[in-house]
């Protein structure tokens, strides 16, 4: 009877055992995250919420550009921000949808645009000089069609350049247009890519989708700074500069009034009101000295007097120090 009650405190002990790590395990199942080493996450959370905040002012932007370039109401919004591989995405897509192809130099690499033949039919057919009503989806594009959707394309990889901007300069450059997505590849198909998708909205009636495929190597030099907050910062510097510079330049035409000051002197008024032609007044300034030029009449410049086709001019050769 004693063997049997130590075997079944034997068995209590070794259940009581098992569920502590029944439970330490389960513990330690909800601190861990499942990893797949053939597709590895290599964008952040924090990457593609940059991203995001980069290509909803990229559409805010072109939406008021082509909304007057195509004379009718365009609307684009951001609807997802996902990081799969190439192959992924090129099967995702339909073969119909066309493949527009750029860089953003010094960016590493090429980037992928794809637009639905909803959107593109009406595009074209705007460009034309129609009413914007899709006819026939999915036929190839003719010899003028595929011109037309290079200009178009230029006009909104520009327009993608300038968003950037908040990141680094870049320089937009056209690469090749081609039909479907297996013919021009961009990466290797395991590759990790950045897909941005967008719905388009034309008018009243047409919706269509636009995407941008980034692969890795082409934004990894910048993920350091692909981050809200280095956005939010430097978006803030670029503004200030190019506000400056838009001052600049519209001031530039404005007229100011310019004097070169050839000395000075102290005279009573009985002198000024015996002067007489032919009278001369000695001035403080030497014949071999620098004399200053005034701007609005503040002194801003050291300059030395000389002829230019027959004309008194003046060279500047330093700014003005106030010595006192």
């Amino acid at each position: 009877m004693e063997n049997q009650d130590f075997n079944l405190d034997e068995n209590i002990e070794e259940k009581d055992q098992y569920s502590l790590e029944l439970s330490v395990s389960d513990e330690f199942k909800r601190g861990c995250k499942l990893y797949n080493f053939r597709r590895p996450d290599k964008f952040s959370k924090e990457h593609l919420k940059a991203l995001q905040d980069i290509h909803r002012d990229f559409v805010r932007h072109l939406a008021t550009i082509l909304t007057g370039y195509l004379r009718m109401e365009v609307e684009i919004d951001v609807i997802s921000v996902d990081q799969l591989t190439y192959e992924e995405y090129i099967c995702s897509m339909p073969s119909h949808v066309q493949n527009m192809i750029f860089k953003l130099n010094p960016l590493s690499g090429e980037i992928s645009m794809g637009m639905s033949p909803e959107v593109l039919a009406v595009v074209l057919d705007r460009m034309l000089g129609g009413s914007g009503v899709i006819n026939e989806r999915g036929k190839e594009l003719t010899q003028i069609e595929e011109l037309l959707t290079i200009k178009f394309v230029e006009k909104i990889i520009k327009i993608l350049e300038e968003a950037w901007g908040t990141i680094l300069p870049v320089k937009s450059e056209f690469v090749t247009l081609a039909n479907g997505y297996h013919s021009v590849p961009i990466t290797t198909s395991g590759e990790i890519v950045t897909l941005i998708s967008f719905e388009v909205r034309l008018g009243q009636k047409n919706f269509g989708l636009m995407n941008i495929c980034f692969p890795y190597p082409v934004l990894e030099t910048v993920l350091p700074k692909l981050t809200p907050q280095y956005i939010y910062q430097h978006a803030n510097v670029v503004a200030n500069e190019i506000g400056k510079n838009e001052t600049l330049e519209r001031i530039k035409s404005a007229e100011l009034e310019m004097q070169v000051l050839l000395g000075s002197t102290n005279i009573e008024i009985n002198d000024v009101l015996d002067l007489k032609v032919d009278d001369i007044i000695k001035l403080d300034q030497k014949l071999d000295k620098e004399l200053v030029a005034c701007i609005n009449k503040n002194r801003k410049f050291y300059v030395i007097p000389g002829i230019n086709q027959n004309k008194i001019c003046v060279k500047i050769t330093d700014q003005y120090h106030n010595k006192e």
